[in-house]
């Protein structure tokens, strides 16, 4: 009889065996059924960084830096695209990777001593996302009191955190995909097709605006702006981070099997890399596309009027991209709207993050990643629960969701130079020569690494007050 626990490690994605082989599709017609990690880190990065913060540099530049949009999310694909490339090779997720990257502290690198510093960060971020959402559920539907009083925002923290508990409790990885799937298509076409028409309302934009803002210029006091906008949108280095994991679950190292050094291994890593390379670009539309509509709004609507979403009104002065268009009647709609956008990024985030924490104690030694996998998932559930609860605690006690989730953003910045390192050192050290993507593919992946030191640079330059701009 087969008891639980060998029947996890029969069925489990991270552990690489003949009987998991399967063929990779050819084409993008046969690999649309196998796409979806993509989707789940679209759903996180169509969130804060967006409705939040790239609408807020929209609100304050303008149409300037409307380049920087493209940049920043096109740039930073080809480092995600080389760790993924490295954990469809290995069966491995990226922390048990970084763990590998030397000099190292007892048994921690010093890139995993890093991401607990980005770690304990987060906190902020993602509290001011757990309060993005219930500030925009207590305007929507206040309860025991005004809409933006203390005793409705907290009731709202207390229901959304319990919530996203039962509802992420299981951990399944289809329902964490098609969830993220429904969540992001809802707002960002929505947005979209606002950005859009905004040419036919009071708050129209032109072609000079648009030119304008893709002239590859930083004028002069926009620098700062620009370089936020760098480091926010697109994938940051948590997403970089947990997208291998997400790789591993939809099951693209599985399917290419142990490593066996023979010419049917390479065929098969190679097929299923070129899927994980249609997952990638899937998503870096949806999210540019995303990106771009909340920018345009932040820009068309906001910097004209001077208003800069800020503490517990960035909900209400976000909202009037929409009612400042189309009428009062809109806000309802935007409320919506933002819980199931903000709600994305928490959908994604709690599974993701929680994996993440589980790996980085099995670094520690707590338990062994591949061989435990009852162990690991057990620890998964356990910080599902802690995750959120602490995260609406750290909202209440602060009430400042731009800044929380700007703080995030700024060690998020210099965290994604480590990641830039260990992706170098393990594409060296263990991805088979024969499987490195080709010469326009490695090109990108220098100019992305460089662009990302740049970034490191400048922001920790910030932190010392050193910069302009």
């Amino acid at each position: 009889m087969t008891s639980p626990a060998d029947s996890i490690e029969k069925h489990d994605p991270y552990t690489l065996t003949a009987d998991g082989i399967k063929e990779p599709p050819v084409g993008w017609k046969a690999s649309f059924r196998y796409l979806g990690p993509g989707l789940i880190l679209s759903a996180s990065i169509v969130g804060s960084g967006e409705l939040i913060a790239t609408t807020a540099l929209g609100a304050e530049a303008g149409f300037v830096i409307l380049w920087m949009v493209i940049f920043s999310t096109l740039v930073k694909v080809a480092v995600q695209v080389e760790l993924a490339r490295w954990t469809i090779v290995t069966g491995d997720p990226a922390l048990t990777g970084y763990n590998k990257v030397p000099p190292k502290l007892g048994r921690m690198s010093w890139v995993n001593i890093l991401w607990i510093v980005l770690a304990l960060s987060k906190f902020l971020q993602f509290g001011g996302i757990v309060g993005g959402v219930a500030v925009a559920c207590s305007v929507l539907l206040p309860l025991g009191g005004p809409a933006l009083g203390t005793t409705s925002i907290t009731i709202w923290t207390i229901f959304i955190v319990i919530l996203s508990i039962v509802l992420l409790y299981k951990n399944s990885y289809r329902l964490i995909e098609r969830g993220a799937f429904a969540l992001v298509v809802i707002f960002v076409f929505i947005t979209i097709i606002i950005a859009l028409g905004l040419p036919l309302t009071p708050f129209a934009y032109g072609a000079d605006d648009v030119l304008g803002g893709l002239t590859f210029l930083i004028p002069a006091g926009a620098v700062g702006a620009a370089i936020a906008m760098f480091g926010i949108t697109g994938v940051g280095a948590d997403e970089i981070t947990y997208y291998t994991y997400w790789c591993v679950e939809k099951g693209y190292a599985r399917w290419v099997g142990p490593n066996d050094g023979s010419a049917e291994w390479e065929r098969r890593a190679k097929g299923w890399i070129r899927v994980m390379y249609k997952d990638a670009i899937i998503s870096w539309i949806i999210y540019t596309f995303g990106t771009l509509a909340f920018f345009i709004m932040g820009a068309a609507v906001l910097n004209p009027q001077g208003l800069t979403p800020e503490g517990n009104e960035m909900i209400t002065t976000l909202s009037r991209m929409y009612t400042d268009t189309l009428g009062e009647w809109a806000s309802v709609g935007f409320l919506i709207g933002a819980i199931a956008v903000l709600g994305s990024t928490m959908w994604a985030a709690i599974p993701s993050w929680s994996r993440m924490y589980a790996n980085i104690l099995a670094t520690m030694g707590v338990f062994n990643w591949h061989t435990e996998p009852a162990k690991r998932l057990k620890w998964i559930r356990v910080f599902t629960v802690v995750m959120p609860i602490i995260w609406g605690i750290a909202f209440l006690v602060l009430r400042v969701p731009v800044l929380m989730v700007q703080i995030g953003g700024v060690v998020t910045g210099i965290f994604l130079v480590a990641v830039v390192i260990a992706v170098w050192y393990l594409r060296k050290t263990e991805v088979d020569p024969r499987l490195h993507g080709g010469g326009w593919f490695n090109a990108a992946l220098v100019i992305s690494s460089v662009a990302i030191g740049l970034l490191g640079v400048y922001t920790l330059l910030s932190v010392f007050g050193l910069t302009i701009g």
